[in-house]
């Protein structure tokens, strides 16, 4: 079985999680295949946008919890095993914010702990109604400080605390108000209103869209001066491009802009 399986079309990869007996948990073969997949993704130049989805009745439940007890039967405890899963998990989610490609999750069922913090890493999020987001390790004795990471950048500051010490979950209405997903739809048209996002994203300018990516991401770690700067540096690049050029050229002249890439 395909545990993680790639699909390619109009400039857009789809990355289906396919372990639904495990509600697509992030064991150590999963965190490889994402690993790999997305790595591969960011080098092909045909890939405009990433769709990342689950198979089952989750998105994702997190960590392998099985799989981690057995971890533990080391002589050191599961130290070392732990750290490296760790390590393992956070250079994955770094991947999917540093490779020149918008990665759009498309949620449904759940999506707890390592699940919600890789929906919070995703660029954009889709979500289908009914679905529960949370990060309840707190619940068995294990506070969720990996994905806090993800969740603390991502939503209001004291609503991020709230969940992780109460290890509830929150609906669909309470992700998009807080801004942890960009829009909530019927289930059936959880698919297709994905797809139409993705597919609008892959059809701007990649080498823009690339530049603005990679911004957006240093940006938000500086101080205001700082990352006027740096963006207006950014932006004089940008304006520089042959293609940019053609797109304001086109724009003025009422057609569509005739680009190389």
């Amino acid at each position: 079985m395909t545990i993680l399986e790639r699909n390619d079309t109009n400039n857009v990869a789809y990355l289906h999680m396919n372990m639904p007996n495990k509600l697509n948990a992030l064991s150590d073969e999963m965190l490889a295949e994402l690993q790999t997949n997305l790595e591969a993704i960011g080098e092909d130049d045909s890939i405009r946008a990433v769709v990342l989805s689950g198979e089952g009745k989750a998105f994702c439940a997190g960590h392998d919890l099985k799989q981690m007890t057995q971890g533990r039967q080391a002589e050191d405890g599961g130290q070392a095993y732990f750290k490296d899963l760790f390590a393992r998990c956070a250079k994955m989610m770094m991947t999917v914010q540093s490779i020149p490609k918008p990665v759009i999750a498309q949620v449904h069922g759940i999506a707890t702990a390592a699940g919600c913090q890789l929906v919070a890493t995703c660029d954009m999020a889709v979500a289908a109604e009914g679905t529960k987001f949370g990060v309840n390790g707190v619940n068995i004795g294990l506070f969720c400080s990996t994905p806090m990471v993800a969740l603390s950048r991502n939503i209001p500051r004291k609503k991020a605390f709230e969940m992780l010490t109460t290890g509830q979950f929150i609906d669909t209405q309470a992700a998009l108000d807080m801004g942890l997903v960009n829009k909530v739809v019927p289930q059936d048209a959880l698919a297709s209103e994905t797809k139409a996002l993705a597919e609008l994203v892959a059809s701007k300018l990649s080498a823009a869209v690339k530049v603005g990516k990679e911004a957006f991401y240093k940006q938000i770690q500086m101080s205001t001066a700082d990352a006027y700067a740096y963006t207006g540096d950014v932006m004089v690049q940008n304006m520089l491009y042959r293609d940019t050029e053609e797109g304001i050229a086109a724009f003025l002249e009422k057609r569509s802009p005739n680009w190389d890439q």
